[in-house]
């Protein structure tokens, strides 16, 4: 059957390199395709596909200087596509098509030759506002293809290194935005806040990726406390031994959270509250406290269905965070 294959190719398309060529061909320009029309409102595009798939970040971004709401949601939209490719793609070389056309696109921006894509488009846009550090960018990138081939994690000490190299390398990239990166104690909080962030968001969605065959709590962990990975994707909740390794877990996200608190309390500043100026982006505090305290209401069952609603008080806790500066 191959062989009748390849013979019915043309001749200069008869090896896997050419293969290979035209599946990246055929994958790009559906992805291009999907969002042609966005190109013509990149930073409209950017807001919506924000508001509908990262709802939080739509609200926070809200509280960022109105010049700079564009570059907001156009940084957020270019994280939130990364982090959604491994469960948009059907194999592992499309994803990485995809992690090298964004690559490309990121070295284009530098050239002003930002490809015709529309997060693409509002990127360059905002680079064109703000320093916006490349090597951030590009950083989020790598550890979003190396997350391909490897979307587990064996340690704490794994899994920290990756969210630090994705939540809080993007809250770097808000710090650029706001012309704050020069602070050692904001990129300091911002780096443990990255991590609390990144714990939350895979405990939230822990039974998610339990009815998809993977355990996203570290194997240290769950190893600790009896977890047997093939009871989790059966029984949810039930299986031995995984509030145990949840609330672990979840310390640990909650530790990262308080120190990121405590290192801008020490800092000295204005009454042991956030500097104002910084505020938006210690913002991403909110929801990760708010999901861990609610976790701790069910007793760490992370399967509960009240977890995966959406909290409607969110809104006004951020509102109300914002303006005590605190989170």
């Amino acid at each position: 059957m191959w062989q009748q294959y390849c013979t019915a190719l043309p001749r200069t398309q008869r090896s896997f390199t050419g293969l290979l060529k035209r599946a990246n061909s055929r994958a790009l320009a559906t992805h291009v395709e999907h969002t042609e029309p966005g190109v013509a409102d990149p930073a409209a595009y950017c807001k919506e596909l924000v508001r509908k798939r990262d709802y939080e970040s739509y609200l926070i971004g809200a509280f960022f200087p109105r010049q700079i709401q564009g570059a907001f949601f156009a940084l957020r939209a270019f994280y939130v596509e990364l982090a959604s490719v491994q469960d948009t793609v059907s194999n592992s070389m499309i994803g990485k098509m995809r992690m090298q056309f964004w690559r490309d696109a990121i070295k284009n921006l530098a050239d002003n030759r930002p490809p015709r894509h529309p997060i693409a488009l509002a990127l360059h846009e905002a680079s064109q506002k703000a320093n916006l550090p490349a090597y951030h960018l590009r950083r989020i990138i790598d550890a979003r293809d190396a997350e391909l081939h490897t979307p587990t994690h064996l340690t704490i000490e794994s899994l920290t290194a990756h969210a630090e190299s994705t939540s809080s390398t993007f809250l770097y990239l808000l710090l650029s935005l706001l012309n704050l990166s020069s602070s050692s104690t904001f990129s300091h909080a911002a780096s443990h806040l990255g991590v609390a962030q990144s714990i939350q968001v895979l405990l939230r969605a822990l039974p998610y990726h339990a009815s998809r065959g993977r355990m996203v709590i570290p194997a240290e962990v769950t190893a600790r406390h009896g977890v047997r990975q093939e009871d989790v994707f059966r029984m949810g909740g039930d299986a031995e031994g995984i509030s145990d390794a949840v609330f672990e877990f979840a310390t640990v996200a909650n530790d990262n959270l308080l120190t990121a608190r405590e290192m801008l309390k020490e800092s000295g500043g204005e009454g042991g509250r956030v500097p104002a100026m910084a505020m938006p982006v210690f913002l991403y505090g909110i929801p990760t406290r708010d999901y861990l305290g609610r976790l701790e209401g069910v007793n760490f069952d992370a399967f509960h269905p009240s977890l995966q609603l959406q909290d409607w008080k969110l809104p006004w806790r951020i509102w109300r965070g914002r303006y005590q500066r605190e989170f």
